[in-house]
């Protein structure tokens, strides 16, 4: 057997060594076949008892089938939403070599002998044990039709599956996904986000029908068709018809119709992966799943069996992560030598399908004897919500389709008597006697908050932040059905105000200065500021924010939108007092704007020019542009003046503004692209040029899914599709990367443009003092689902306003160089020294480098000084 590794390795063979058992001995062994969620919640429930070898436990190996460690299968479809496997994974950095951990990635167990208590591997390698984790999950149900196997068939499980489907779309105009259940939405969201013509069809007679009834059924059916799906419900498949070529061209259906395809996803349900058990004779149920007590242990004491592989001893299989994840912590306890019992979990499900709140918990069904239901259904708007109650008022269950805002609270309050009217929590606003919306505040202590790791409200209580809650409790770092209710529990800070000077957070400063008009420091000082600060000047926290409050409102409110003007003068960072970067050396940077990258050699050579005329280091950004570095403060004038002769512009890197909007070829140049990449770029750069935000903006164009342009990586970024225009939101590439989520997809021209305009003024409007989008969009309440909620469907009614605002900055807009060169009163600032106006900076100083120059920076270091020791004291 080859050598364990502490780190995740592609294959476990990696000599040629002969595998070969290694020897019992007094360290006992724990062998845990499978990492997926709840193989992963497994190894750290161990970690969390001290029953690793690192804690000097057991020894413990894993064997994985993929070819990666354990990842959130549960956010699978998130992939084509921007997120890289490497995001989805849920092994912590360092894990298994901190615990002692081996882990063999890519080499599944293929025997158990429990008579000599081992496991063989795919590579050959034989691990002895003497306790044996099953955790192999579940594998996809295909239905048994013809031409299931032809080209173009597949399933949607793994991360490689969904490889597979991405890479195969792209030669694809229609799909069809088999089953209308919880994963076949999913998928039927991922190809329609892939661009092609999308087809759902399931047995039953309506979506989802575990999880809702006919009512919450009929609501999502509406909803879905509405975004361009096809349905069809009570129907299924009876033959996946293919080319000459095996290629899929179409399926039959039971209803005699037929469907034009030329891609399948079967998502029809799922399987327990019990071959293993069965083979090595452990007990396995009649219709699937490897019998276990309500320790998890098999019928073989020395084997256990969690997750959805394994049928519990309530006779069920457990296809959700809860469950699992509460097997996994039982087995750990049992293991451990404690005491624990499954015997049996919540099947509340709460989820967003294709842009649908979705949530079912307790008898959603209402099956239990004697129940009633309180239902409100609006076919117009989307939304069904049924409340089961029992004849003594206590609720039951229920379903909530098109808003489950409630199902955070109803939830941990299932079994219990309602402290309002039923009807008062469903009705809308408007409606005679409601609604009625109750606080996490009802709930008790012994509530379960987070039903994916079982901690309650009690528990959640005793920390003060939502990372401390993550760390200490794993709460919300499941499904994150709970992460609302969690941050309505924690209390509020003490003090939200920006600083010593206001109370006021940016984002109520910002609320201030629009409703009221304000247009100088001074006057919201005096007006708004804490008592004890009225009167002063403010302090370097407050000025360079409040400056750009104003200056983003400008067109507005009636200020000026040049930030060198009067008072905005004296409030702006140090970048923006001279327009320019201020380099290590005391010199000045200049980045003409770009727009998308395009340049003429006309200009390319006033560029060049420039830079040779006054000795500049020229480099060309990640962004697009030239940046010319060296320039001394005085020169500054001089050098934009041939810049704005040429037809050049700020580009704005000294601001937190727009820098800027980069592309690809698109489909001009590039046989890959699908639309005009370059042009849309164009257009959003001269959009939204010189918008002051809390902090910069940058954003890019795609012309196609092979994403050239990096715009996941943007604050806001574009990707084209044959249909129009995918738009994601909150990237960052800088030290905490994050790829952009996706906001809304196929949208026109002029669709994606009023979508930014009142994402970015919603963010700026919202967003706290130099707080990237990527930030804010995590912190900010309900997340991505709240601000789509806001700028795609208006749930505030704040859209007019935020197109307006951005109407009066484009409107607004001037270049603030060419306005600075064309005023003698502005121009007088860029002097290095106020009494020697035509005396040059002798400390900015170059030396050659590469037939360029470098900041000389032994000249800004000073001399050598030696150093003397005190008398009495040790050299």
């Amino acid at each position: 057997m080859p050598e364990p590794t502490f780190e995740p390795r592609t294959t476990a063979a990696a000599s040629n060594n002969t595998p070969h058992a290694r020897a019992h001995t007094a360290v006992p062994t724990i062998v845990v076949v499978g990492h997926g969620m709840v193989g992963q919640r497994f190894l750290e429930a161990l970690a969390e008892r001290g029953l690793t070898p690192a804690a000097g436990g057991a020894r413990v190996a894993v064997l994985c089938e993929e070819p990666r460690p354990a990842y959130d299968r549960v956010r699978l479809t998130s992939y084509f939403d921007g997120r890289s496997p490497e995001d989805l994974s849920l092994v912590e950095p360092e894990f298994m070599a901190r615990h002692g951990i081996e882990l063999y990635v890519g080499d599944p167990a293929t025997a158990v002998d429990r008579a000599g208590r081992t496991v063989t591997a795919r590579s050959g390698a034989v691990f002895p044990y003497d306790t044996l984790v099953l955790a192999t999950g579940s594998y996809p149900f295909v239905p048994p039709v013809p031409g299931k196997d032809a080209r173009g068939c597949f399933v949607y499980r793994t991360i490689e599956d969904l490889l597979a489907i991405e890479e195969y779309a792209k030669g694809a105009a229609t799909g069809a996904v088999v089953g209308g259940g919880l994963l076949g939405l999913e998928a039927a969201g991922a190809l329609k986000g892939l661009g092609l013509a999308t087809h759902v069809v399931e047995f039953a007679p309506r979506l989802m029908p575990v999880q809702v009834d006919e009512g919450g059924g009929a609501a999502l059916l509406r909803t879905i068709q509405d975004m361009g799906l096809s349905v069809h419900t009570g129907v299924g498949t009876q033959e996946v018809t293919a080319g000459e070529d095996g290629a899929v061209t179409g399926m039959s259906l039971s209803d005699g119709s037929s469907l034009a395809v030329d891609l399948v996803v079967f998502s029809a349900g799922v399987r327990p992966r019990d071959q293993l058990a069965r083979e090595c004779g452990l007990a396995v149920g009649e219709r699937g799943g490897i019998v276990v007590d309500e320790e998890c242990r098999t019928s073989d004491p020395a084997v256990f069996a969690i997750g959805e592989c394994a049928l519990t001893a309530d006779g069920r299989v457990y296809g959700l992560v809860a469950p699992g994840y509460d097997m996994a912590r039982t087995a750990a306890e049992v293991i451990g030598g404690g005491r624990s019992a499954f015997t049996g979990a919540d099947l509340s499900t709460k989820l967003k399908l294709l842009g649908v709140d979705v949530a079912s918990f307790g008898d959603a069904h209402g099956a239990a004897e004697g129940s009633l239901d309180v239902v409100y259904s609006d076919a117009r708007a989307g939304v069904y919500k049924k409340l089961v109650m029992g004849p003594d008022g206590t609720l039951l269950g229920g379903v909530l389709v098109g808003d489950a805002e409630s199902y955070g609270t109803l939830r941990p309050l299932t079994g219990t008597v309602l402290p309002v009217a039923p009807e008062q929590l469903v009705l809308p606003t408007g409606s005679g006697g409601g609604p009625v919306s109750l606080g996490p505040g009802a709930l008790p202590d012994e509530a379960v908050i987070c039903s994916c790791h079982n901690v309650t409200k009690g528990a959640i209580c005793e920390h003060t932040t939502l990372p401390e809650v993550k760390k200490c409790t794993k709460a919300g770092t499941g499904c994150g059905s709970c992460l609302k209710v969690i941050g309505q529990l924690m209390p509020p800070p003490e003090d939200s105000g920006l600083c010593g000077c206001f109370p006021y957070s940016r984002g109520e400063l910002y609320e201030i200065v629009r409703t009221l008009g304000v247009t100088s420091f001074a006057e919201l000082l005096d007006s708004h500021g804490r008592e004890e600060a009225r009167g002063g000047d403010g302090c370097e926290v407050c000025k360079p924010t409040v400056g750009s409050v104003i200056a983003s409102l400008a067109p507005t409110v009636g200020a000026s939108g040049y930030v060198l003007d009067g008072e905005q003068a004296a409030l702006q960072d140090t970048n923006d007092h001279f327009l320019a970067n201020l380099q290590r050396n005391g010199s000045y940077s200049i980045v003409p704007r770009i727009p998308g990258g395009e340049i003429t050699p006309e200009k390319l050579i006033v560029i060049g020019e420039v830079a040779r005329d006054f000795g500049l280091y020229t480099k060309i950004t990640g962004g697009q542009r030239i940046d010319l570095f060296g320039a001394r403060v005085d020169q500054l004038p001089l050098i934009w003046t041939r810049l704005v002769d040429a037809g050049f512009e700020s580009g704005h890197a000294y601001g937190k503004s727009l820098r800027t909007v980069k592309s690809c070829v698109g489909q001009t140049w590039c046989r890959y692209g699908v639309q005009d990449s370059v042009k849309m770029a164009i257009d959003l750069e001269l959009r939204y040029r010189g918008l002051r935000s809390p902090h910069k903006l940058k954003s890019a164009v795609s012309g196609c899914a092979r994403e050239c342009a990096e715009a996941r990586g943007k604050d806001f970024g574009i990707i084209a599709t044959a249909q129009g225009w995918n738009l994601y939101v909150g990237g960052n590439g800088g030290a905490t990367p994050r790829h952009a989520d996706l906001l809304a997809q196929d949208l026109s021209d002029a669709e994606l443009v009023r979508l930014i305009d009142r994402f970015l003024m919603f963010y700026i409007r919202t967003a706290d003092r130099l707080e990237r989008t990527s930030a804010w969009l995590e912190r900010i309440d309900g997340g991505l689902d709240h601000v789509r909620d806001v700028v795609v469907h208006d749930s505030l009614g704040l859209c007019e306003e935020l197109e307006r605002l951005m109407a009066d900055h484009v409107a607004g807009y001037r270049d603030e160089w060419a306005e600075t060169i064309n005023d003698p009163d502005r121009l007088r600032r860029f002097v290095t020294f106020v009494n020697a106006p035509d005396a040059p900076d002798p400390s900015v100083r170059f030396i050659p480098e590469r037939d360029q120059i470098k900041p000389d920076l032994e000249l800004l270091a000073g001399p050598v000084l030696a150093v003397r020791t005190l008398e009495g004291t040790a050299s």
